[in-house]
């Protein structure tokens, strides 16, 4: 797969760092580590300014070019998950319970290797912002360094972000306009009824059988509500009550999540949750408390600049290996506050080795890392076009 050369030079040093990495972990908002080294790395590249401490454990390079010009910035997250690893690869998680199960280890490897050529090239006119966010996993890490001001602290012009993508073929680019992937509500609900000794149930208020009728209930929100052309989901992924067999609890807990992409559409799934829990469980006597957190927007891609990460795309691996993201994915990015301040686009990075490779979230989940030095020559080559000397 063609690469930038000198990029394909330390190939083998990027799986180095990614390795380091994958065997140290860090959860949301604790990438004191990860974000450490990030640091050392840049400031021993010769990286014109490194800032730390942004949204926590970030990390912003900064690279000038040969010339004045305009600037963008490139974007990698760092966190990893709370999932106990199962890869058996030699450069496993050293801490059980928390691994890079998403990819973002080497997200930030490919980030940090085009640093690396940028920095020692230069061959473009303005200024490239590397901006290493800490905390994607459901806490915003996204969020909280726009809250902080990043892009007026690093005024830029358009932002880019990618993502390595498992379920398709290694080294093609998927693309997209529009929306890419949801946005994301977490549902929490807590249903109160009366315990009571299982063999005797009349003397109490089952909230099982109330948050099965609840469960079986939110089946209807996207089936009935939800216009047919357009896309929700309400997912319930944990039920939480009891203790034993013949005892009928005083509480149990649901969670979930939703997603959608138009706004009114999760707004209506929010209303449609609310009224639905609350409603049965006062027709069964008892009381539902429910608590809809919206956490991260619609990532949506802007079509200027999804049309110039295509180019870029293009000129790393073929117009051919280019290809257009037909649907978009359900899950979600919260990339996708910056590109509410921000023109850009997100792109995936096909990664796949084989057709039964665990997908991302997966304890057997592991970053391929032939793709490194195509991220790398992505975003470097994203540097060279839109800020030509």
């Amino acid at each position: 797969m063609p690469v930038l050369n000198r990029i394909a030079d330390f190939h083998q040093e990027m799986t180095g760092w990614r390795h380091d990495f994958h065997q140290h972990p860090e959860l949301a908002f604790e990438e004191v580590r990860t974000s450490g080294i990030v640091a050392d790395k840049l400031r021993e590249f010769g990286v014109d300014e490194v800032i730390t401490g942004i949204a926590k454990t970030g990390v912003v390079g900064v690279i000038r070019g040969s010339a004045p010009g305009p600037a963008i910035g490139l974007r990698a997250d760092m966190d990893a998950l709370p999932i106990l690893e199962e890869t058996g690869v030699p450069y496993a998680s050293k801490t059980p319970g928390k691994m890079h199960a998403c990819g973002h280890d080497g997200h930030t490897t490919m980030l940090l290797g085009a640093a690396k050529y940028l920095a020692e090239t230069r061959n473009f006119a303005g200024t490239v912002y590397l901006l290493f966010q800490p905390a994607e996993e459901n806490f915003g890490g996204g969020r909280v360094m726009v809250e902080e001001g990043v892009f007026t602290r690093f005024p830029m012009e358009r932002v880019f972000g990618i993502h390595n993508w498992p379920g398709h073929k290694a080294g093609e680019f998927l693309w997209r306009v529009g929306p890419v992937m949801a946005a994301v509500g977490n549902i929490d609900i807590t249903i109160t009824g009366k315990g009571a000794h299982g063999a005797m149930p009349n003397n109490g208020n089952d909230p099982i059988v109330i948050a099965s009728q609840i469960v079986s209930a939110f089946q209807s929100i996207v089936a009935r509500n939800v216009e047919p052309l357009e896309s929700g989901v309400v997912t319930i992924g944990h039920i939480r009550g009891g203790h034993t067999h013949n005892v009928i609890p005083e509480t149990v807990l649901l969670q979930g999540t939703a997603r959608w992409f138009k706004p009114e559409v999760g707004d209506l799934l929010e209303q449609k949750v609310r009224d639905l829990a609350t409603g049965i469980a006062t027709a069964y006597g008892a009381k539902a408390e429910v608590q809809f957190t919206r956490l991260y927007p619609a990532t949506v891609n802007e079509e200027a600049s999804t049309d110039l990460a295509k180019q870029a795309a293009a000129a790393v691996v073929g117009e051919n290996r280019v290809v257009f993201m037909e649907k978009p994915t359900m899950g979600g990015e919260d990339f996708s506050f910056m590109l509410n301040e921000k023109p850009g686009a997100y792109l995936m990075l096909g990664g796949q080795r084989a057709p039964t490779d665990a997908n991302v979230h997966h304890p057997k989940y592991d970053f391929n890392d032939e793709i490194l030095p195509i991220g790398a020559s992505y975003f470097a080559t994203l540097a060279e076009q839109l800020l030509p000397r």
